[in-house]
């Protein structure tokens, strides 16, 4: 009777996508499943706890739950003991599509940022009276040519010639 919790442990479980909880006290193949479910994909289940220093200046305890999934390929194993999800392939094409659109997003964003920072350099090289450089600014096209006025000298006895 007092080995009841070692048999709870020593199982697959596999949430369905309806919110079904399916037990298998057996290892299987990822493959299997999904071929007992089309359409679906079989996810492993990490759950981590962030660590995030924001969350601890809000006094909400300074942790996050975080909950990740990882598909996995027709050969893997399903090892007893962890939890899988069967997400399906609708929910997965969305999830690629928004997480290239936030890559996208990002580096567009950095871009931005970039050409901004170069509008920002070439308008103060420019008041400050910098001289053109070659490298993308434009360069004047006449020489620099001095004024000089003559100057009168002192002749020997002290007068100017």
């Amino acid at each position: 009777m007092g080995n009841c919790q070692v048999s709870d442990a020593a199982k697959v479980v596999i949430q369905q996508a309806d919110g079904r909880v399916q037990r298998l006290y057996w290892s299987t193949s990822a493959g299997e499943i999904m071929r007992s479910n089309p359409g679906h994909y079989v996810a492993v289940v990490t759950m981590y706890i962030s660590g995030d220093p924001r969350g601890s200046s809000t006094g909400a305890g300074g942790s996050l739950r975080v909950t990740r999934l990882r598909i996995l390929k027709q050969k893997d194993i399903l090892i007893v003991g962890q939890v899988y999800r069967l997400v399906t392939q609708q929910e997965v094409r969305k999830a690629l599509q928004a997480r290239k659109q936030g890559r996208m997003r990002k580096a567009q964003a950095e871009m931005m940022k970039r050409q901004h920072k170069q509008r920002l350099q070439r308008s103060v090289g420019l008041e400050e009276g910098e001289p053109l450089k070659e490298s993308g600014r434009r360069r004047s096209s006449h020489q620099w040519h001095p004024s000089l006025q003559s100057i009168s000298e002192l002749e020997a006895d002290g007068s100017f010639k």
